[in-house]
């Protein structure tokens, strides 16, 4: 039977449903939580949260349910005690991270562990859970640390990964698709079969030019379209924000190439961001109400829009042992 790990606990992937898989329920730098300037109690955090959740779980009943892959990393707020109660209140599964979103997120603690000593941390929180939650975690965060190329930290990071995975069947899904060579080098002596790897921020208006998608999907890779709804229309874009007809172009010049099986979509929105104020005007509900009608106008018909949404989620989160 297929089997994804849930915060909740594991579910076969056939009862996903309509999967957003990068996306955070609440997103900050380490210690960002401790910030008088951006603190939030519980209640604001719930009264965030909650309704989003709610639109996305109403939204996705046609499709048979709703997953939201959180994709925050260790240091970064991840809640785990709080998402599952977000999910048994909202009927949303929500899958956690393992992992970092880059080296530059990491605490000197984690700063200075070795290749195994990490692999051990990923492993463990996939295997028996995440602190004391019992919370498991369905999939490892990797990334490329700000200045654009891997650092020595974030080599070591997707290595252990790469080791994680293949212990564990779990996938990996990275922060930015740029470097994207030494990351295959490293999974490729790894061993690790790149589709079992979700190229990440492959269409952020930063790093789009530089970012070797067809190349990735060439080589076995998938590639995610995960920065829908960071318009540069918004009335205050990001600065990662990209036109609105320019990423969708892209988004549909990748399918036609023949990579649809290759290609997974979301919005990296924040349901209730952690030091800092977030991009107003953007939740993951982009999917339903803006990305979903923007691709039938396109002439996407239904079959094409449930593999991107349906199939391929569910084929990348499938435990793979």
């Amino acid at each position: 039977m297929t089997r994804v790990n849930t915060v909740l606990g594991p579910i076969p992937a056939e009862e996903l449903g309509v999967v957003a898989v990068h996306e955070h329920i609440g997103y900050g730098m380490p210690g960002s939580e401790l910030d008088s300037t951006w603190w939030k109690s519980p209640e604001q955090r719930y009264a965030e949260t909650v309704p989003k959740l709610r639109a996305f779980h109403d939204h996705s009943r046609e499709y048979g349910g709703a997953t939201f892959v959180d994709a925050t990393g260790i240091c970064n707020g991840r809640d785990v005690d709080y998402y599952r109660s977000l999910s048994a209140k909202t009927g949303v599964h929500i899958v956690a991270c393992t992992g970092f979103v880059g080296g530059d997120t990491a605490l000197p603690f984690f700063e200075r562990a070795s290749v195994d000593y990490l692999t051990r941390q990923f492993t463990h929180e996939i295997t028996v859970g995440i602190g004391g939650t019992g919370g498991r975690a369905g999939v490892i965060k990797v990334g490329v640390s700000r200045g654009g190329r891997m650092t020595d930290l974030d080599k070591r990071i997707y290595r252990a990964a790469a080791r994680a995975a293949l212990e564990t069947g779990v996938p990996i899904l990275t922060h930015l698709a740029i470097d994207a060579e030494t990351a295959i080098a490293i999974f490729n002596e790894e061993g690790l079969p790149l589709d079992r790897v979700l190229f990440g921020h492959a269409d952020d208006g930063v790093n789009a030019e530089r970012t070797r998608d067809t190349w990735i999907a060439e080589q076995g890779g998938r590639v995610g379209f995960d920065t829908f709804g960071y318009e540069t229309e918004l009335p205050d874009p990001p600065f990662w924000a990209r036109p609105r007809r320019e990423r969708l172009d892209h988004f549909l010049r990748f399918i036609g190439q023949g990579h649809l099986r290759r290609v997974l979509a979301s919005a990296d929105a924040n349901c209730s961001p952690l030091g800092w104020p977030g991009v107003k005007g953007h939740t993951v509900n982009y999917i339903f109400e803006d990305l979903i009608p923007d691709l039938r106008a396109a002439g996407l018909d239904e079959r094409t829009i449930a593999t991107v949404f349906i199939d391929n989620p569910a084929d990348f989160l499938t435990i793979q042992h």
